[in-house]
């Protein structure tokens, strides 16, 4: 393996841009929509854990090869 750094950087690319769109469209969506920010809120954090699961497994997957 030639550089695992590089690796798991381009891996984290992913993540990282799917958390940005997340958490921009769910403020928008609590600014167009205040009564509904717990819900949001709710499905937001959800998600979080699902894109972090995802950078986790990359961060595994790195020094398993």
């Amino acid at each position: 393996m030639e550089n695992p750094g590089l690796i798991y950087g381009l891996a984290a690319i992913g993540p990282g841009v799917g958390l940005g769109i997340l958490i921009g469209k769910a403020i928008e969506a609590m600014a167009r929509q205040p009564e509904a920010i717990g819900i949001v809120r709710t499905n937001m954090f959800i998600g979080i854990a699902v894109i972090e699961a995802l950078a986790l497994l990359g961060f595994v997957l790195v020094f398993a090869v």
